[in-house]
């Protein structure tokens, strides 16, 4: 069994596919220990699949390919390069040799310091300031004060990680760039370190501004799974006891004025609204008991427990 699995998602990287795997077999070499290379193609459409399989020929022991019917994203292409890897150490790369492989022996150091997640940070980063840097840096800013961990690169791909660091959740969307929250969930030591960043020098960046508003509507998703997925009640009772209680001040209001100032209430707007925030605080609170039922219904019949254990002693079943 490896050591290490590296994960690779691979997209019209032709020309750096030659380049990747010798910068990695010099890298990993330094290592010491067994590894396997797992380059996942995400329906590439230039001629990167038929270089993947010469890699594949070429070296038999460490270069696994896997082909995607079409381009499903890089989310999915780790996802799946996770389901197919074994080693008990996995590190995830680009394909574009922006991030150097020169650097993994450093991350893994980290991880041997009692670390179960070492994220990269691209410190200098050499990409455009105004369509990637810039809107990058926001959105980690976001992401920290959101989760409440505090990384400086989530978007930077080159991260270790101990296979049990990742254990107990799926990949959707855009949301690799969020294992690290899901990862600190269950209670994994997490650290940064900065690496080196390299400009592109073959092919075309598959990013710009658009994957920013991807991440932030994921970010969403991602609070709610982190916070409210075993208590939604929490969450929608919580809105629906809001709502109620303005609905009834409203409604107050609308009486104390009717009883001492002789104004109507059926001539008002607010009346309408009272009614309204009433109604919406009830169904919410509804909708929060549903939610509850799923939750149950989701752990019990997957039989996930709702606690993660890093080791036990002298414990016997």
């Amino acid at each position: 069994m490896p050591y290490l699995s590296l994960i690779v998602p691979v997209y019209n990287e032709e020309e750096n596919i030659p380049l990747l795997y010798n910068a990695v077999d010099a890298a990993l070499k330094l290592i010491k220990k067994e590894w396997e290379l797992i380059l996942v193609d995400d329906g590439s459409r230039d001629n990167s699949i038929n270089e993947l399989k010469k890699l594949a020929q070429k070296d038999k022991k460490h270069v696994r390919v896997v082909q995607f019917r079409r381009n499903f994203g890089q989310t999915a292409a780790i996802a799946a390069g996770i389901d197919y890897s074994s080693g008990e150490i996995i590190v995830l790369l680009d394909a574009d040799l922006q991030n150097d492989p020169a650097d993994i022996p450093m991350l893994l150091a980290k991880l041997d310091e009692g670390y179960d997640l070492v994220s990269g940070w691209r410190k200098f980063r050499k990409d455009n300031t105004f369509t990637r840097t810039l809107p990058s840096n926001a959105a980690n800013w976001l992401i920290s004060q959101v989760t409440g961990v505090h990384l400086h690169d989530y978007g930077c791909t080159l991260k270790a990680y101990r296979r049990e660091a990742l254990a107990g959740f799926r990949l959707y969307g855009e949301m690799h760039r969020f294992i690290p929250v899901f990862a600190h969930s269950i209670g994994a030591r997490i650290t940064e370190l900065p690496v080196r960043h390299h400009p592109r020098k073959f092919g075309k960046a598959k990013y710009g501004l658009e994957r920013t508003i991807k991440v932030l509507l994921d970010l969403f998703t991602v609070k709610f799974l982190l916070s409210y997925s075993n208590k939604p009640i929490y969450l929608f009772g919580g809105a629906g006891l809001l709502l109620s209680a303005l609905g009834v001040f409203d409604l107050l209001y609308l009486f104390v004025r009717r009883t001492f100032w002789q104004v109507p209430a059926s001539t008002s707007p607010l009346l309408l609204v009272g009614v309204m925030f009433v109604i919406m605080g009830f169904q919410s609170i509804l909708m929060g008991l549903i939610a509850e039922l799923l939750a149950r219904t989701y752990h019990e019949s997957q039989k996930k427990p709702t606690y993660t254990i890093r080791e036990i002693f002298n414990i016997r079943k």
